[in-house]
């Protein structure tokens, strides 16, 4: 019998992953709804379709949230309390690790993610250890160490330099690895005795959400030292970057944000990290067998290519160009595209329908600036009737494209390799190198 768009495996994982979801933020040790009432739609990026919504976090709750942050760091033990930080850390990597299934397809439903990638960097990987790590540097980390010496007039001196947390800590995720890089903020900003205001990503709010329900039910972490503040509003988000009140902000996006929060940081001579694009390549070098780039090639279309750390341009020597593109055309035409829920499935949805058409629109943008579009380039053939309202695009190859153009130089952050041939490794170097992401 066939299957029917009711029990497809998206659909079906996406009816529990709903059942399951936190809608609730976390202010001061609370799980409260936003005081406005006011929700947002979270939506499935394989189907299109509403899964189910989320607290909308107005200014009056991202105020209660920093000063609920300020307050936990300013007048508890959280930052000098070594033990208690290490304890709680491992509380809380118990109660994931008890609910990293349900967490698993949560990931599926709201980020679009393959199954397949759950396995490694989108939940295995940082559940391994980003928790771990930072919990046992708690006992390894050197707080204190003691400087000897003399002084300036010939007497002796002692000094000791003592590490102290930073503050109240913004952490502002993204939604393409949301619940590795929550993770890989949270866990060093608490065992270092921060306390964190995190915002997530609209498009993928529950991993967060659930996570501060885990932290307010199934931890002792003290009200305030962490909240989880959802929010479809830019205006609301911006208030991290510019309340005096937030002493760093990190913060993992597009570069046009990035910049902009180091712009209104500056006003409060907050810190600030940054994790932003990229356009990375790969060099492909005249002794190299062209049959061996195929798996750096496949690398920029898993999760739809949409990770900046992904090789998006390949630059292979003219002598080997046309074997290596079509090495690479061939193994893209075959990369099984479709439900992320399937085990087969390598290259899910884009995050969002703007994606899907920013991605688009950088093709048709390569095409009419000469470039070649070799396979791909539009929505996949025989999509599954149940994914047709999804954010799909094929992966493509583009040929033929000027080194400085824009499908070159720009970040597009879907399922699009750019192959560039060179005559000599300086030359690859140079191109390698010319990209505004360094």
């Amino acid at each position: 019998m066939s299957e029917t768009v009711a029990d497809a495996p998206s659909v079906e994982i996406g009816r529990r992953a709903a059942g399951r979801a936190e809608t609730r933020m976390l202010i001061d040790g609370e799980l409260v709804s936003a005081a406005s009432g006011e929700q947002f739609d979270n939506l499935s990026p394989a189907t299109g379709s509403v899964l189910g919504v989320t607290s909308d976090a107005g200014a009056e709750d991202m105020d209660r949230a920093i000063g609920a942050a300020r307050r936990a760091f300013d007048d508890s033990d959280w930052s000098t309390n070594r033990g208690l930080r290490q304890r709680t850390l491992l509380q809380l990597q118990e109660a994931i690790e008890a609910e990293s299934e349900d967490l698993r397809e949560e990931l599926i439903a709201e980020v679009g993610c393959p199954a397949m990638t759950t396995q490694n960097a989108q939940l295995d990987w940082p559940l391994a250890d980003a928790l771990r790590y930072p919990a046992r540097l708690i006992d390894e980390f050197e707080w204190e160490r003691r400087l000897d010496g003399g002084g300036l007039f010939g007497d002796r001196n002692a000094r000791t330099v003592v590490k102290e947390a930073v503050g109240v800590v913004a952490a502002i995720t993204p939604s393409n690895f949301p619940i590795e890089v929550i993770l890989n903020k949270l866990g060093p900003a608490l065992a270092a005795g921060n306390t964190v205001v995190l915002k997530p990503d609209p498009n993928t709010p529950w991993n967060a959400t659930r996570l501060g329900r885990l932290i307010a039910e199934r931890t002792d972490i003290p009200a305030g030292v962490v909240n989880v503040v959802p929010t479809a509003s830019n205006e609301v988000a911006g208030l991290l970057g510019a309340d005096p009140r937030v002493d760093m902000v990190s913060f993992t996006g597009s570069t046009a944000v990035g910049r902009h929060l180091m712009r209104v940081g500056a006003d409060t001579m907050k810190r600030t990290f940054l994790e932003l694009g990229g356009k990375s390549a790969m060099i492909v070098l005249d002794d190299a067998n062209p049959g061996h780039v195929i798996p750096g090639a496949i690398g920029a279309c898993v999760h739809a290519g949409q990770a900046c750390a992904a090789n998006t341009r390949m630059l292979v020597h003219r002598s080997l160009f046309d074997e290596a593109v079509a090495n690479v055309t061939m193994a893209f035409a075959g990369v099984p595209v479709g439900d992320p829920a399937l085990p087969s499935t390598l290259v899910g949805p884009l995050i969002s329908a703007a994606q899907k058409q920013r991605v688009l629109d950088a093709i048709d943008g390569a095409r009419r600036d000469g470039a070649e579009i070799v396979v791909g380039g539009g929505v996949p053939d025989g999509l599954a009737d149940h994914l047709r309202g999804g954010h799909f695009v094929a992966p493509t190859v583009i040929v033929g494209a000027d080194p400085k153009s824009s499908i070159a130089q720009d970040e597009v952050f879907g399922p699009v390799l750019v192959l560039i041939p060179f005559d000599d490794d300086g030359e690859a170097v140079r191109i390698a190198n010319d990209s505004a992401f360094g």
